[in-house]
């Protein structure tokens, strides 16, 4: 039956994660002047939702005291990585083609390992080592395919690749404190684990809230003055609504981000409850099952994207290595194996 229900859900996680990859890059089509903004209205969805879901879950029972009383330093450190991740990941997926986004994304499974590995102490056998190799090689590949004129990634200036894969180490990191918490939880209420949408709350509401003081600071980093800050925020409020004067530019709004925003918090959830059923590691690769799929579809012409995307012969190279790392990663594994992960 446990294994039934894992597979519902690595099944429900991958169809939730190609639906989301490609809402990601379109709904920053109307929004790719607010970055920063989108951010802070998702982060803010979040907690509004969470914490209504939370509060009914408390009130039936489901949620106790305990778990509510359980040490919030952790969900600070969530807030802060997740914070920085959603804010830089936005910056960069609004500056590059929507195939990339998928594939450099992929960078959070080798994150993941390394902070796995330094953190709660697990180990890795050599075809998932060797997989993790063939990931971080085809990621390189596909980055260095605009290295030519002419190639996927010409025309886009390399600090936006770095910044999206950036931003997974943050997401990984913050994935893997969500990790520790279920595991400390479990130990400290004594065999029954921390219910999903208290970390889910929790840790929405640091993000919320460091998104909104960080605000000035990455904003500064696109040269947006302090003093333009109100400006801005108003500017991207207004586009966000689609009531401002340039109403073309901001073509798609607000239903692209709406419709971004609910599918996103439905894949978090989805995949914050792969987690609690099995691993970080296992929700992860499941989410990795949807790259091809995702390539696919964001190559294609799409409302607000016409003109689609041509994939070139190196970028295919390194998805295909990718895809083969990941394949290697999850070949059939000991039974001492997956006791460690």
């Amino acid at each position: 039956m446990a294994v039934r229900g894992i597979a519902a859900s690595v099944g429900a996680t991958v169809l939730l994660a190609v639906t989301n990859r490609v809402l990601y890059k379109l709904a920053l089509v109307p929004m790719k002047g607010y970055p920063f903004f989108l951010a802070q209205a998702t982060t803010f969805g979040y907690v509004a939702v969470y914490f209504s879901i939370l509060f009914l879950r408390y009130r039936a029972g489901i949620v106790t005291k305990e778990m509510l009383l359980l040490p919030k330093v952790h969900f600070v450190a969530i807030g802060v990585l997740e914070a920085l991740g959603v804010a830089s990941g936005m910056s960069a997926g609004a500056m590059l083609p929507g195939p990339a986004i998928p594939i450099l994304s992929q960078s959070f499974l080798v994150w993941q390992i390394i902070f796995s590995i330094l953190f709660l102490r697990k180990s890795y056998s050599l075809n998932q080592l060797l997989g993790c190799f063939l990931v971080i090689s085809g990621v390189i590949i596909a980055v260095t395919s605009g290295s030519d004129k002419g190639h996927f990634l010409s025309n886009v200036e390399f600090i936006w690749p770095v910044m999206m894969i950036g931003s997974s180490a943050l997401q990984a990191g913050a994935s893997i404190l969500k990790e520790f918490i279920f595991i400390d939880g479990e130990r400290r209420l004594k065999g029954k684990r921390p219910d999903i949408f208290v970390v889910n709350s929790f840790g929405s509401a640091f993000q919320a809230l460091f998104v909104f003081l960080l605000l000035p600071f990455l904003s500064n980093l696109k040269g947006i003055q302090f003093s333009d800050l109100p400006a801005y925020i108003n500017d991207g409020a207004s586009c966000f609504l689609n009531t401002g004067d340039d109403q073309i530019a901001c073509d798609g709004a607000p239903f692209l981000p709406l419709l971004f925003i609910t599918v996103n918090m439905t894949f978090n959830i989805s995949l914050l409850n792969l987690v609690k059923m099995s691993s970080a590691l296992v929700a992860s690769l499941t989410t990795a099952l949807a790259v091809p799929i995702s390539i696919y579809v964001l190559s294609l012409p799409l409302p607000y994207m016409p003109h689609g995307s041509r994939l070139s012969t190196s970028f295919v190279l390194g998805a295909s290595v990718l895809l083969l790392g990941l394949i290697l990663y999850n070949l059939p594994k000991s039974a001492k194996q997956r006791k460690n992960e």
